[in-house]
C-alpha cells in the first residue's frame, strides 16, 4: 500500500462469538479512503456481523476497530456521535420505518443529530436526497408499502445519504433485484462514490457488482479475511472457495459480461 493512502476503517484481531459459535477469530481488514470495497463469503461467515461490529451494533469479544483513525470499541456513545455523523448505512431490504413516508424516513437521522432544524428545511433536504438516490420527487410522500422492492432500496439509500456521509455501508443492496435494476443500482453507487468522494463498504453476493464497481474485494472464510485485493489478484489465490466462487459458471459469465461491456465502451 502506498504511503499516501489513508485508511477509513481499520480492523485488527476481531473476535465475534454467539454462545459457543465463533463467527470471527482474528479478522484483520483495512478499508482505504475513497475505494469501493466488496465483502464476500459464504452464508454464515459473518459479513453482516463484521459490518455491525464496525458501526457499533455488535460488541466483539476481542479486537480493535478504528474509523477515521478513532477507536470505536468501548467508546462512550456520546463520544462516538461525531464519528457516526460521518457514515450512512443501507441495511438489507432498506429497513425503512413502515409508518413513516419516504421523506420522513430520510429525515430520521437529521432529526436525531440536528433537532434544531425546522420542518421546511428538513423537507427540502429530504426532497434533494430522494432525487439523489434515483427516485422521482413524487416518491417522498409515499409509504414504503407503496413502493417496489427496488424503490425501497433507493429510499433506504436516500436516508443513508441524509447526513452527507464520507463512508457508506451497503448490505446486499442488489439482492432481490432483477439484472437491469441491479445494474442501475451499481451505476448509481459508482456515480455517487465519484461525485461525493465516498468510501463504500459493500457486502454482496452479486458477482456482476464485484466486477463492475469494486476496487478491491475482501473474502471472509475460515473465520478470517483469507484474501483481499483486486479480482485479478484473487483469481491467483488457490483457496478452493475463492476458485469455486470466481471461476464457477456464474463467475465466468460475469467475466464475459464485463469483457463485452468494456469492448462496447472502447468501440
Amino acid at each position: 500500500m502506498a504511503a499516501e493512502e489513508k485508511i477509513a476503517v481499520r480492523v485488527r484481531g476481531l473476535v465475534n462469538k454467539f454462545g459457543d459459535q465463533v463467527v470471527h477469530d482474528g479478522v484483520d481488514l483495512d478499508v482505504r479512503t475513497g475505494e469501493i470495497l466488496g465483502v464476500v463469503g459464504g452464508s454464515g461467515t459473518g459479513k453482516s456481523v463484521l459490518m455491525r461490529s464496525i458501526i457499533g451494533l455488535q460488541t466483539p469479544e476481542a479486537g480493535e476497530i478504528e474509523v477515521f483513525g478513532e477507536p470505536m470499541i468501548g467508546r462512550d456513545e456520546d463520544e462516538a456521535l461525531d464519528i457516526r455523523k460521518r457514515w450512512g448505512i443501507l441495511f438489507q431490504g432498506g429497513a425503512l420505518f413502515s409508518t413513516l413516508t419516504v421523506a420522513e424516513n430520510v429525515q430520521v437521522p437529521l432529526r436525531e443529530f440536528y433537532p434544531q432544524l425546522d420542518k421546511n428545511f428538513l423537507d427540502q433536504i429530504a426532497s434533494y436526497k430522494v432525487v439523489m438516490s434515483g427516485l422521482d420527487a413524487s416518491a417522498g410522500p409515499k409509504y414504503p408499502a407503496e413502493l417496489s422492492g427496488g424503490m425501497r432500496k433507493r429510499a433506504g439509500l436516500a436516508r443513508a445519504l441524509a447526513l452527507d456521509p464520507e463512508l457508506l455501508f451497503l448490505d446486499e443492496p442488489t439482492a432481490g433485484l432483477d439484472p437491469i435494476g441491479a445494474a442501475a443500482f451499481d451505476e448509481l453507487t459508482l456515480s455517487l462514490k465519484r461525485t461525493l468522494g465516498l468510501t463504500v463498504f459493500l457486502i454482496t453476493h452479486d458477482l456482476d457488482t464485484l466486477y463492475a464497481i469494486c476496487d478491491r474485494v475482501a473474502v471472509i472464510a475460515d473465520k478470517k479475511i483469507i484474501a483481499i485485493g483486486t479480482i485479478e489478484e484473487l483469481l491467483k489465490t488457490e483457496h478452493p472457495w475463492i476458485q469455486e466462487y470466481f471461476n464457477g459458471p456464474r463467475g465466468r459469465a460475469a467475466t464475459a459480461a464485463l469483457e463485452r461491456h468494456e469492448a462496447e465502451a472502447a468501440a
